[in-house]
């Protein structure tokens, strides 16, 4: 999952503090999100799968396919 959330930002282009902000939480707490440090509450991953328009279950590594069916 970590590895998604990072490649996600990367590709939008995004700067760690910017989805910080977006989710409300200081840089370091989304750090450690990425960095698989702390994990991820659920509706912080509810938040990035709305912003990303990506399923849950792709963040969670549950499936290939990014989009929602």
């Amino acid at each position: 999952m970590f590895k998604r959330i990072r490649e996600l930002r990367e590709d939008n282009d995004l700067t760690q503090k910017q989805v910080a902000n977006m989710l409300n939480c200081s840089q370091q707490v989304y750090s450690n999100y990425e960095l698989g440090q702390r994990d991820i509450p659920t509706a912080v991953l509810i938040l990035l799968a709305r912003f990303y328009n990506v399923s849950s279950d792709y963040l969670l590594e549950l499936s290939d396919k990014p989009n929602r069916d």
